[in-house]
């Protein structure tokens, strides 16, 4: 039993007084849907309006209640484990386009809508939301966590493209930050702010986007390589290079394993490193282009003899659809992944990708790793080679041994790990951020500490 359970009764009854019964949800099964390295809520408020999210929140804080803002769930699992929550916020209910002007290429969507729904009816009038996301992310959640896929190498991150997002603090307060309109910055520091935050500042209510026009056609040419210093070679070149492709994702061999549904190679064959030796999968260098047949017949001559194979249809799309969730696949084989979000100088990316190699050897573990190589955004995943799970030290001491290898303008921030190793050390590692300064914009926008208390990087 939860330390708040006992509050079971009040916010229940205070949550059916405020939004009614029909938007609160007390079902356990329900709840444990929502749960959160296995801490489910009291219940499940759903409002339907940013005044009801104000009204819900400034309750919250008179009542000292936990709040976690829930859009679609695919990222609950990344912070640090609760001591408890209260009240899980979803914003299912918000899921409107509010305002779309393809001659302005601008749209307006509220944060509970899916991504995929704001893109299908983009592409109606061939135009381009360029958020690639894992599969079932909001529009609120892809922000508030800062999530960004492939396509971040041609169109740059979510806080690039998005000019203006409206918020509810965790005092209840309405905010905005940008604009509608493209050339509108008004508020651009705060829009910027709202966006990484994991729900710590304020709920994201809806957000304004430029769009890009849609490709007619697109090409994926799988480059391979022996060895990542000629991967890197090849990357140094092509940043030189007129190429300007959509994506430049890069996948280490033991990752490939994670791009079909067949069931991954057993670990005792990972050991010793010879016993893969012959007929092992390659570097691959999976960029993807956009354009007409001449502009793609162009980009291919430019690689040459790098190109192994092309890409196209279906082949294409589920290949990219593989990549995209990578996590999920790899956590649907290893429930005890240890899986890294990294970010570094991309003149570090060598160095970053053997010292990921480097500590997964040393505690038993094998460093399955993709990421946008001319970015510097990886996802690392270390995965265990015992049939039983290691101690929940070993993963404490593979993360800290991992991190100490990096330098100190990068950042490793564990996504997943078994909840008893979360208790042995910080997820969030080190950041070359001003953190007192965080702690400050947390006391301002969030007094009473009731957003997604004790799971950021401040409180």
């Amino acid at each position: 039993m939860s330390a708040s359970s006992i509050m079971e009764p009040t916010v229940v009854s205070r949550l059916q007084q405020l939004l009614g019964r029909e938007a609160t949800v007390a079902d356990p099964a329900k709840l444990q849907e929502v749960a959160i390295d296995g801490c489910a809520p009291q219940a499940i408020a759903l409002p339907s309006s940013a005044e009801e999210i104000a009204a819900t929140l400034r309750v919250a804080g008179e009542q000292d209640w936990v709040v976690v803002p829930v859009g679609g769930g695919t990222r609950l699992h990344v912070g640090r484990a609760p001591e408890r929550v209260d009240l899980a916020l979803s914003l299912e209910k918000l899921n409107r386009i509010l305002t779309y002007d393809p001659g302005d290429l601008t749209i307006s969507v509220e944060a509970g809508m899916r991504i995929h729904s704001v893109q299908a009816e983009c592409r109606q009038n061939r135009q381009l939301l360029p958020l690639d996301t894992s599969a079932g992310a909001t529009i609120g959640g892809a922000l508030a966590s800062a999530e960004n896929g492939p396509w971040r190498a041609g169109f740059g991150a979510s806080r690039d493209f998005c000019i203006g997002v409206e918020f509810i603090t965790g005092d209840g307060f309405c905010g905005r930050g940008g604009g509608r309109v493209v050339k509108n910055v008004a508020g651009y520091d705060l829009m910027k702010l709202m966006i990484g935050s994991f729900g710590s500042l304020g709920v994201i209510v809806s957000a304004n986007f430029k769009l890009f026009p849609l490709p007619a056609q697109t090409l994926t040419c799988l480059c391979e390589f022996d060895s990542l210093a000629t991967l890197i070679e090849f990357r140094d070149w092509l940043l030189r290079s007129p190429l300007s492709p959509m994506a430049a994702e890069v996948v280490n061999p033991p990752a490939v394993e994670y791009f079909s549904d067949a069931a991954p190679r057993d670990p005792d064959e990972w050991a010793p490193p010879t016993a893969v030796a012959e007929n092992a999968p390659a570097w691959q260098l999976a960029l993807q282009f956009a354009g007409s047949d001449r502009v793609l017949a162009r980009c291919r001559q430019e690689l040459g003899e790098a190109e192994h194979r092309t890409l196209r249809g279906e082949e294409e799309a589920a290949f990219w659809r593989g990549l995209r969730n990578f996590e999920q696949r790899v956590m649907s084989r290893h429930r005890n992944a240890l899986i890294f979000q990294v970010q570094v100088p991309i003149s570090e990316t060598s160095s970053a990708i053997e010292a990921a190699s480097a500590a997964a050897t040393d505690y038993n573990f094998l460093a399955a790793v993709i990421g946008r190589v001319t970015t510097g955004t990886f996802v690392v995943a270390f995965l265990t080679l015992a049939i039983d799970p290691p101690a929940v030290t070993q993963f404490a001491s593979a993360a800290s041994a991992f991190r100490s290898r990096l330098s100190k303008a990068a950042s490793a921030v564990v996504l997943r790990c078994p909840v008893e190793a979360k208790r042995h050390f910080d997820v969030w590692g080190s950041t070359p951020i001003d953190l007192e300064l965080m702690r400050k914009i947390k006391r301002a926008m969030d007094a009473k500490n009731v957003l997604n208390r004790g799971r950021f990087m401040v409180e």
